[in-house]
């Protein structure tokens, strides 16, 4: 699976999905990324977050309120770095995604997932049927 893996993501992918790592803030595909669509893990395509749900909170890394579903991430606690921060990989794949803190916009929550782009493909709007995710286009739906 490993072998599979390196030969199919990028090297910048692989490590960020697979040894944890993380990519620099603001030289990233995904940062300053505002077309409507879902981001999907890069290894399972199991979707995460929703481009409804961005937002632009100047860290440097895609900002999300919420994942599309709570049981796409699991939560786990990382103590490295000299800090105490809580992990969020995906379900499906296990993959790191990113970590999750409490300063996000408090009128949606209060959280803000910090989500690496390399963890990340995104599929637009548009094509969500053709590529298999119908079920997510009525998250684009204007409820009104």
């Amino acid at each position: 699976m490993k072998s599979e893996l390196k030969k199919r993501l990028t090297p910048i992918q692989y490590k960020v999905t697979q040894e944890s790592a993380t990519e620099p803030p603001f030289r990233n595909e995904f940062w300053d990324h505002h077309e409507a669509g879902l981001y999907v893990d890069i290894v399972s395509g199991e979707a995460l977050f929703t481009s409804i749900d961005k937002f632009d909170s100047g860290c440097g890394w895609p900002s999300f309120t919420r994942p599309v579903k709570s049981e796409v991430v699991k939560e786990v606690t990382d103590n490295s770095h000299g800090m105490r921060r809580v992990e969020i990989r995906s379900t499906q794949a296990d993959s790191h995604l990113g970590h999750v803190f409490d300063d996000g916009p408090s009128d949606l929550g209060g959280l803000r997932y910090c989500i690496n782009s390399a963890s990340l493909r995104f599929i637009p709007k548009e094509k969500l049927q053709e590529e298999g995710y119908g079920e997510y286009l009525e998250y684009f739906v204007s409820k009104s």
